[in-house]
């Protein structure tokens, strides 16, 4: 497969996360048919047409923590779309027992492509 099919991959998956939930960069992968390549999962992100409007926001890293560098004004702006989207983000964290995405078996099955 492609590299641009994986990241094609990565942003179909990202468009079905809800609002108000969040997934790590290893979850996107696994859920696109990638597994272990959160690192391609965080490529993708970057590499992403603006155009396309992705919720990148609502991918966060596996501690549940913002991995975007505190001192950079995307971590503020991650912070800021995360709560408006009705995430509570405390220090740059997230609780993923209270805001991670499962997606159930209708969701994987319908939903989810791969």
């Amino acid at each position: 497969m492609t590299q641009a099919a994986n990241l094609e991959r990565i942003w179909r998956t990202l468009e079905q996360v809800p609002k108000g939930q969040v997934v790590t960069y290893g979850q996107l992968a696994d859920l696109a048919g990638l597994p272990g390549r959160a690192r391609l999962a965080a490529r993708a992100l970057r590499l992403a047409p603006a155009e396309r409007a992705l919720p990148w926001f609502r991918v966060i890293g596996a501690g549940g923590r913002i991995s975007i560098p505190k001192t950079s004004p995307g971590y503020q702006r991650q912070m800021e779309l995360l709560r408006n989207d009705g995430v509570e983000v405390n220090n740059g964290r997230i609780k993923l027992s209270e805001y991670q995405w499962q997606p159930d078996l209708a969701a994987l099955m319908w939903q989810l492509e791969f």
